[in-house]
């Protein structure tokens, strides 16, 4: 994966954390638009546009990268979501304070979309998603959603 490389600890990234991350940052990957899964349909969109967690246009379930920290950040976890993007030491967080701040709905959702049980997609995503963040952040700030996009189609 080139640019995740030494994001995860173990410096390895399933194709089934990578489909589970795309679903939260990009959405994209999972619209049958990847060369990797040209086949796979995007998964149909909840009915009730309010609902926690239903997909944005592009933006992956919870509206990209800014909507993942704004999760974390509404759950009580900005202090940890703030170390990711800044340049300073990552903080870690627990698999289930991550499940709590994303919503059962969407980790139900990514868990069938990867086929890894729901425990188990936490524990991969609560170790890789402060290094990814920290990748896609380089300079302390947000990227832009095309950005995001690149990094995991590049």
């Amino acid at each position: 994966m080139g640019l995740f490389d030494n994001a995860v600890p173990g410096g390895n990234i399933t194709k089934p954390l990578m489909i589970a991350l795309g679903a939260l940052l990009v959405g994209k990957m999972l619209s049958g638009r990847s060369a990797e899964q040209p086949d796979q349909p995007r998964a149909p969109v909840p009915a009730d546009p309010t609902a926690a967690g239903s997909a944005s246009g592009d933006g992956g379930l919870l509206g990209g990268l800014g909507g993942l920290l704004d999760k974390l950040k509404n759950a009580g976890h900005g202090n940890v979501a703030d170390s990711w993007v800044g340049t300073g030491q990552n903080q870690s967080i627990n698999p289930n304070e991550l499940g709590n701040a994303i919503g059962p709905q969407v980790i139900r959702e990514i868990a069938q979309r990867t086929g890894l049980d729901e425990q188990e997609l936490l524990k991969q995503l609560s170790a890789a998603l402060p290094g990814i963040v920290d990748k896609l952040t380089p300079n302390g700030q947000v990227p832009q959603q095309h950005q995001v996009a690149s990094a995991f189609n590049g």
